[in-house]
């Protein structure tokens, strides 16, 4: 097995965990972020995002095939939708605007 098969593997491994620790299904969008990679943002099915770094966008999508993960062309409205942020996102993000602490 080579070793983007493997890394593909084990990603797969990683978005099923999430999706099942999340409302048991789960949707993503992939990203290619230059030489890097590709990030695979998820949102599981209770609102919870997060996401995780393939090494290629090839990687990434067969990673999303091995574990069933429907695949968004973008990060659109219906799927920032149902994204729910905690109190984290708040004060670190969104809170700087706010008035919240600072992002330093």
């Amino acid at each position: 097995m080579a070793d983007s098969s493997k890394r593909a593997a084990r990603l797969a491994k990683e978005i099923t965990a999430f999706a099942k620790s999340h409302g048991g299904s789960a949707e993503g969008q992939i990203a290619y972020v230059g030489q890097v990679g590709a990030r695979i943002v998820l949102v599981g099915s209770d609102g919870t995002w997060g996401d995780l770094m393939a090494p290629s966008v090839e990687s990434a999508r067969e990673a999303a095939e091995r574990a069933d993960l429907t695949l968004r062309e973008t990060f659109d409205g219906e799927m920032a939708e149902k994204v729910r942020t905690g109190p984290y996102e708040w004060t670190r993000m969104a809170g700087i605007q706010i008035g919240g602490p600072s992002n330093t």
